[in-house]
């Protein structure tokens, strides 16, 4: 796997959740479901100010800032990796960023979630932390202690599994990492249906949400990019 020094912007891995450009704009893509549908653990309310509000917003700020200068024409993960180094495109980055992270972070939700883990990840769960209610609480323990807005992440480290966290717009692109889900600890992601108890917004994801058949497709996708030589 390429390092985070050496991985260039042609080099990015690619999701299959996360489109490219249309014409010369991004576009906020769709949700891969109803706004109601995650109501378990996400209230409709929450689901239509996160994604209509806080998510359309970082995909409009970066279609302002792009045009014109070199990153027009990249990819979402292109841009990233070619904004991340240095302030002097640090707003181009964090909105880009925002915007790549929220698409992933709705595929790693689905209703009727939560559970086992599947079997193509069993293997890598086994090796990396024993079992999937031992990946859950290391999941959990990253989410409570993460200090202010960010992110955590399950990802492929050369071949084992990490969690990881990213602090505001971080983004594990940036350090080489794969991504296979990702968790939104930014308090717009559930201040409104628990207040300040983000340890019971992070439970039920943990219980009743997390897509482990999205992760297990990123898995099986970059072991492929890997023999391809694209990773």
């Amino acid at each position: 796997m390429n390092t985070p020094t050496s991985l260039s912007a042609s080099a990015a891995p690619t999701f299959p959740v996360l489109s490219g450009r249309f014409a010369d704009t991004f576009e906020l893509p769709p949700l891969p479901y109803g706004v109601a549908a995650l109501k378990s653990v996400i209230s409709a309310d929450t689901m239509r100010i996160h994604y209509g509000k806080h998510h359309k917003g970082y995909v409009d700020a970066l279609n302002k800032l792009i045009p014109g200068t070199e990153f027009a024409g990249l990819t979402l993960e292109q841009i990233i990796l070619a904004s991340a180094d240095g302030s002097e495109h640090e707003q181009v980055f964090h909105n880009a960023a925002q915007a790549w992270n929220h698409t992933f972070y709705w595929h790693s939700l689905t209703p009727h979630g939560g559970g086992e883990a599947g079997s193509a990840l069993q293997p890598f769960i086994r090796t990396s932390f024993g079992d999937t209610a031992a990946l859950k609480r290391e999941l959990a323990t990253a989410a409570s202690n993460e200090f202010g807005s960010g992110w955590v992440w399950l990802v492929l480290d050369e071949d084992r599994l990490k969690v990881v966290k990213t602090d505001n717009a971080g983004n594990v692109l940036t350090r080489g990492l794969v991504p296979l889900l990702v968790i939104d600890v930014w308090e717009h992601a559930y201040y409104l249906d628990v207040l300040n108890r983000r340890a019971d917004y992070v439970a039920g994801v943990l219980d009743k949400l997390l897509n482990w058949d999205f992760a297990a497709e990123n898995l099986n996708g970059a072991i492929a990019q890997r023999r391809s030589g694209l990773l």
